[in-house]
């Protein structure tokens, strides 16, 4: 299956090297281009993209509000938006998360750290860069006093234990592989865990679990984060 992207960055130069480099592997490919996050919408509801590479900093509608009216909307339910962004420490970025996003990568990232990264957000996986630390999302994401949680501690209950700790292994970083080895599960068995745990705390995507694991305390920030 194809994988379409949809660009939306306020350079042109930039948004052409994406092209060309997406456009060149088999499996993906380009279809269309949004310099401003207003377009960035209006595009993605007329193309149904399977993923929207998203900058922050746009003139006009900026690459947040795009995300959260992408994300906002059921009918692009099967759209993933992942934020590319110069600064990876900025608060930004964890808004951007609460908003929906699925990810982010620095722009400074390789090539096949960048296709790669459109491929696992394609596949419904979450993705934080190799340079995204774990502090930031203690930073940002588990002090959220002046946000909306999306979901408070008592949803938790409706989790088995399983899945707790599962979720609480996915929020620490750990691939599916990596908590797979550490509870002696198969890696289907811990997707299958993620997925139900997605389900019962209406989480778009493993991403927002990771939001909802820091914002309920089911993971706490760690002293030196």
């Amino acid at each position: 299956m194809t994988i379409r992207v949809l660009l939306a960055d306020d350079q042109a130069l930039l948004r052409a090297t994406f092209r060309i480099l997406i456009d060149s592997n088999p499996d993906m490919t380009v279809v269309a281009e949004a310099a401003d996050g207003q377009q960035a919408v209006e595009l993605t509801l007329e193309h149904r993209p399977d993923v929207v590479l998203m900058d922050i900093r746009m003139p006009g509608t900026d690459g947040l509000a795009a995300t959260s009216g992408i994300c906002a909307r059921t009918e692009l339910s099967g759209t993933r938006v992942l934020i590319l962004t110069t600064f990876e420490d900025d608060e930004n970025v964890a808004v951007a998360l609460r908003s929906g996003a699925s990810g982010f990568l620095g722009k400074d990232v390789g090539p096949d750290i960048l296709l790669a990264g459109i491929r696992t957000v394609a596949a419904g996986d979450s993705l934080l860069s190799p340079m995204a630390t774990r502090a930031l999302i203690t930073r940002f994401l588990a002090s959220s006093a002046d946000h909306m949680p999306l979901a408070t501690p008592e949803r938790l209950a409706l989790l088995t234990e399983r899945e707790r700790e599962v979720m609480a292994l996915a929020a620490l970083g750990r691939s599916n592989q990596e908590i797979a080895d550490q509870l002696v599960l198969s890696p289907l068995t811990v997707r299958s865990h993620v997925s139900r745990a997605m389900t019962k705390l209406h989480a778009r995507d493993r991403a927002q679990l990771v939001v909802i694991a820091y914002q309920s305390g089911l993971v706490r920030p760690t002293p030196d984060s």
